[in-house]
C-alpha cells in the first residue's frame, strides 16, 4: 500500500516545537529526561504487579549508568531512594528499603559551631587557649611563671607565623591578659620575650623544611626491589 507523502508547512513545524523551558524541570538532571519519563509512566500504571516490574526495570537501567557500583548494596539503596525522589514521592511500589519521605529530604543539618571561642585572635590557635586555662588553675610560683613565659613566647611565635611584621612584647602581653580574662598579667613585668627576627628566621626555616618534604620526589626502585649493596673493595690482594 503506497502512502502519499504530505508536505508539512514550515510554520506549523516551528510552532509545534517543544523547548526544554516549556517542559517539566528535572528533579535529578544527571539521569536525563527519558528516565524521568519512564518513572512517570511507571507511576501511572494501575496494576501493582506491573508497576513493581516497571520500577525494578528502571532501577536496572539506573544501575547500568554506573556499572562499577551496580551490585553494591548501599548503592542499590541509593537508587531506590532516587527513584522515589524523581517520582515526586508519587510512585507506590514495594521497595526492599525504607521509603524516604519529603520531610526527611527537606531537613537541614544543624549548623556546626566554630571551634574557637576567641575568633578575634585566630592565629594563636586553640592550644594556646588550653594552655592559658591550665596556667590559670596553677598556684603562683616558679613553675607557673615559667609556664606563662613559655606561653607568651609561643604566642609571639604564632603571631609572627601569620603576621610577618615585627611585634612588640607589650602587644603579646595585652593579648595574654585578654585571653586569660585578666588572670595572667605581664603588662607591668620586665620580662623579655625571644627576639622577633630570630623567631621569623625559625618560622621560615621550618616552613621551607616542610615544603621541601612535600615537593621531594620519591625514589623510584625498579621491579619494586631495592638495589643490592655492593661492597667496594679497593684493597689489592
Amino acid at each position: 500500500m503506497n502512502t502519499k507523502y504530505i508536505k508539512e508547512i514550515a510554520g506549523d513545524v516551528v510552532h509545534n516545537l517543544e523547548y526544554n523551558s516549556e517542559r517539566k524541570p528535572l528533579i535529578i538532571p544527571e539521569y536525563g529526561r527519558y528516565l524521568h519519563v519512564l518513572i512517570d509512566q511507571a507511576t501511572a500504571i494501575e496494576d501493582r504487579t506491573e508497576r513493581n516490574k516497571a520500577a525494578k526495570y528502571i532501577i536496572s537501567v539506573m544501575g547500568n549508568l554506573n556499572p562499577h557500583l551496580r551490585d553494591v548494596l548501599d548503592f542499590q539503596h541509593k537508587l531506590w531512594d532516587q527513584i522515589f525522589i524523581m517520582s515526586d514521592f508519587k510512585l507506590d511500589v514495594d521497595s526492599p528499603y525504607p521509603i524516604p519521605s519529603r520531610e526527611v529530604l527537606k531537613m537541614r543539618p544543624d549548623p556546626l559551631k566554630y571551634p574557637q571561642n576567641f575568633p578575634k585572635y585566630r592565629f594563636y590557635g586553640n592550644n594556646i587557649k588550653y594552655m592559658i586555662d591550665v596556667a590559670n588553675k596553677w598556684e603562683d610560683g616558679e613553675l607557673k611563671s615559667a609556664l606563662v613565659k613559655v606561653i607568651a613566647n609561643h604566642m609571639k611565635k604564632s603571631y609572627l607565623s601569620w603576621n610577618k611584621d615585627t611585634v612588640t612584647d607589650e602587644v603579646i602581653f595585652e593579648h595574654l591578659f585578654e585571653l586569660s580574662e585578666g588572670k595572667l598579667n605581664l603588662l607591668s613585668s620586665s620580662e623579655e620575650l625571644l627576639n622577633s627576627n630570630d623567631l621569623i628566621r625559625t618560622n621560615k626555616r621550618v616552613s621551607n623544611k616542610i615544603m621541601s618534604n612535600v615537593t621531594q620526589k620519591p625514589k623510584i626502585i625498579k621491579n619494586g626491589k631495592p638495589k643490592p649493596f655492593i661492597k667496594n673493595n679497593n684493597n689489592p690482594k
